[in-house]
């Protein structure tokens, strides 16, 4: 999930996406690894997640939960994370599977895909392990944005609930877009959910699934890194002849 992630796709493609307000805001999400620092008000936060809690779930159970940091509380937790990420590198485990063991194709190639322009956009070798840290070390300031939101599901939900709350985590991304916003979703969070759970008083019900950034881009145009791929790859129609 994530800095640099941004060429728009062809210029055709970015015409098409951008007739509505709705496709502009989709199509102008990106995942920001490098924040102003700019202030982003507790209001506007309020209205980024009032909005978000219409997305769909089943039976309507709203399976999410949020925990919103900023100023010296989000500095406090930064630290604590950092700490541990630095001195305890094999003593932190997320609670769920985020990657498949094995890749098989095609995303095995993207994802190498992803690894080379990544890391080739910062100028780091991807031989450079000491570099990559110090790049995966950002994580845990937030990218520099004010906002930090960590979010947690029940655990006692199944699978189903996992795809509502991605409905919801995209939803606040979106709304974030529509107030010139942008954020970046990172697993990594749910790594440190023993440090996260005391600190922001989580009860043993709720598993971390992922943190936000959020805030103003330092870079307000960004041309998009990571392609997409055509429609033709994950789409398939039927009953369209006439």
């Amino acid at each position: 999930m994530s800095a640099s992630e941004e060429v728009v796709i062809e210029q055709g493609a970015t015409c098409e996406l951008a007739r509505n307000p709705i496709d502009e805001v989709i199509a102008g999400r990106l995942s920001c690894r490098e924040f102003s620092g700019s202030p982003v008000s507790r209001s506007t936060i309020e209205q980024i997640l009032r909005v978000a809690r219409f997305a769909p779930s089943g039976a309507n159970i709203q399976p999410w939960h949020v925990y919103v940091l900023a100023g010296a509380a989000k500095a406090e937790v930064s630290a604590a994370l950092l700490h541990a990420y630095e001195t305890e590198p094999n003593e932190h485990v997320s609670e769920y599977q985020y990657y498949a063991s094995a890749f098989p194709e095609p995303y095995l190639g993207r994802r190498q895909t992803f690894g080379r322009l990544f890391y080739d956009s910062l100028g780091i070798a991807q031989s450079d392990m000491a570099a990559r840290s110090r790049q995966t070390a950002k994580n845990f300031a937030f990218f520099g944005a004010p906002v930090g939101l960590i979010v947690t599901i029940d655990r006692r939900l199944a699978m189903g609930s996992w795809l509502d709350l991605g409905m919801f985590i995209q939803n606040v991304m979106l709304a974030a877009v529509g107030r010139g916003l942008q954020s970046c979703p990172q697993e990594t969070f749910a790594k440190y959910h023993r440090i996260l759970r005391p600190a922001l008083s989580i009860p043993a019900e709720q598993m971390v699934a992922c943190g936000i950034s959020m805030g103003h881009p330092k870079h307000q145009a960004r041309a998009r890194l990571m392609p997409r791929a055509d429609l033709e790859a994950f789409a398939s129609f039927k009953g369209f002849e006439n």
